[in-house]
Parts: C-alpha cells; sequence; structure tokens
C-alpha cells in the first residue's frame, strides 16, 4: 500500500492527476482510494487529496502520515512535508518553491515543474511533470494507464495530449539522472 498526498492552489491541477492516478490504478484492477479537499475559490485557494493504491482492501482513505508528497507551491510544501512518514519520498515544483524539508529522513526531489512545463509547450503542464516524476519514482501503476487516461481527458485535443505527455516525460527524465 503506498500513500500520496498532492497539494498545490487551485488551478494547478492538483487534483487532476490526483484522480488521474486513482484511475489508472483501478485499471490496473488495484484498490484505490481518492479523496479530495479543497477551499470554495475556485483558482488560487488551496487544493490538496489523497491517493491510496494498494493490492489489498483500503480500511480507510485518511492520509495522515503520506508515503510520498507532491507539492506544488511552497505553501503546500511547508505545511505537508513535516507529515510525510520517514523513509518516505517529496517532490517539490522547485520552479517556485525551496526545497529545504529540515529532515534526511527522507528523499526530496527539487523538480523545475514549472520551468520543464514551459519547456513542454504549456506552463499548465507542470502537474504532469511532477506525475512523470512520480511515475519514475515509484513505478506505483503502469506509464500505459497513466497516458491512456489523459488521452481521453483530452479527447479531440490532440495538441493539449502532446504537450501533457512530452511534460510527463520531461518529468521521468528530471528524477532518472
Amino acid at each position: 500500500m503506498i500513500k500520496i498526498l498532492l497539494a498545490g492552489q487551485g488551478g494547478q491541477g492538483v487534483l487532476s492527476i490526483g484522480q488521474m492516478l486513482a484511475e489508472s490504478g483501478l485499471r490496473e484492477g488495484k484498490e484505490v482510494s481518492y479523496l479530495p479537499a479543497y477551499g470554495p475559490e475556485m483558482r488560487g485557494g488551496t487544493a490538496n487529496c489523497s491517493v491510496i493504491i494498494s493490492e489489498e482492501e483500503i480500511a480507510s482513505p485518511l492520509c495522515n502520515t503520506p508515503d510520498v508528497l507532491i507539492a506544488l507551491n511552497s505553501p503546500s510544501f511547508h505545511k505537508f512535508a513535516p507529515r510525510v512518514k520517514p523513509g518516505g519520498i517529496i517532490i517539490v515544483n522547485g520552479s517556485i518553491s525551496d526545497s529545504y524539508a529540515g529532515r534526511d529522513d527522507l528523499s526530496v526531489y527539487d523538480v523545475l515543474a514549472n520551468d520543464l512545463a514551459i519547456e513542454a509547450g504549456n506552463v499548465r503542464a507542470a502537474n504532469m511533470v511532477a506525475m512523470g516524476a512520480l511515475f519514475a519514482l515509484t513505478q506505483l501503476v503502469k506509464e500505459r494507464s497513466i497516458l491512456n487516461c489523459l488521452q481521453e481527458r483530452f479527447v479531440g485535443k490532440a495538441a493539449v495530449y502532446e504537450t501533457n505527455v512530452r511534460a510527463f516525460r520531461a518529468g521521468v527524465g528530471a528524477v532518472a539522472k
């Protein structure tokens, strides 16, 4: 079982990649929990979600001590980094946040998500850069499952799909080095 907390601000696509991750797990026959939480604002407010993927039944959707944190902005990084379990992983958007967690009992990956998304074609694909990094580090679900979910989300929008695939691959490359 792996517990993932994804956090950022509204409009960064935190809930979208959480949903995509959960859908990918379901497609592979895994047990999945997806629990979104967000402020009342449409864009700019807080947004986070927890995703749990397991081979066995999930007793609770709560993710108080995640194995992995994806923080797409600085406030989310500083709020949730202390909750990551020892030995866990943090993927932080280094384009807009520092990556000092003040802990030496976990692995922090400073991924320039915004910069890589811009290179891929659109800063709004920064969430897919983070998803690529998560995939590369955990192999939690198959790449094909993620790309199929992405393709379904952007049916009829080939250019948007291709930008997001490039961003995903950039995220994979960012942590492979």
